[in-house]
């Protein structure tokens, strides 16, 4: 959790404040991997780290639980959800759904500052040798091209889901597929956008994706392979 968020004062802004900033604080430790799946949510402890009452806290829970990052269970109250392989292909899936129709939106809007603030983002994510954290450039790169489509409400969902794929796919995904790929198709994919070709730009977008999902397969099939040798 950001130290920011914990430090907001008690009853700080209106009535929602409160619960927003501990559901933002929560989804942003979940979505990193701060918060492993299975990690017990006890509100009391979140309500002193937070500085505010358990009302808030349970308001922001019960949100996270609607988005599905918490679940409720007996006798151990919030816990972080965790999601099967199957359900992570799903929500590629839907990634894919929103992520390409945002992007179609969103390169005629385009300015060339959205473009090299991009190609910056990029650079950055040369530079970094940690794979664990390529997934929060790659994050930023793929912002920063929806960010122009102006639809605040479908820029949320894609957050959102984005926040679910990335803590199961952060570190696998990028230590099994490296960067090389990947960023040879950023950009790629950010020449096509320069240039407004929309259909090939919305085309590579979803095979970037689809990769995504064959290399994750992949990884468990590697891992599975392991775990019955013994290895």
């Amino acid at each position: 959790m950001t130290g920011a968020a914990a430090a907001r004062p008690r009853g700080a802004g209106s009535h929602g404040s409160a619960p927003e900033t501990v559901r933002e604080a929560l989804r942003v430790s979940i979505s990193s991997g701060e918060l492993a799946p299975g990690s017990q949510l006890r509100q009391d402890e979140l309500a002193e780290r937070f500085g505010t009452s358990r009302i808030p806290v349970r308001e922001a829970l019960r949100q996270l639980e609607a988005e599905g990052f918490v679940t409720f269970l007996p006798n151990r109250g919030a816990v972080v959800s965790d999601l099967s392989i199957d359900e992570v292909i799903e929500l590629l899936e839907i990634r894919i759904a929103l992520e390409c129709h945002a992007l179609r939106l969103a390169i005629p809007a385009m300015g060339e500052s959205d473009l090299e603030e991009a190609k910056a983002i990029l650079q950055s994510y040369d530079e970094e040798p940690d794979p664990a954290k390529w997934g929060t450039f790659n994050w930023k790169f793929h912002e920063m091209l929806y960010i122009p489509c102006n639809r605040p409400r479908l820029l949320s969902m894609i957050e959102a889901n984005y926040g679910h794929v990335s803590r199961f796919t952060r570190t696998l995904v990028s230590r099994a597929a490296g960067k090389e790929r990947p960023q040879r198709e950023h950009y790629h994919l950010l020449e096509l956008c320069r240039d407004g070709q929309i259909e090939k730009a919305v085309r590579l977008l979803r095979e970037h994706i689809v990769e995504t999902q064959k290399t994750l397969r992949s990884a468990q099939r590697h891992a599975a392979r392991d775990l019955g040798s013994g290895g």
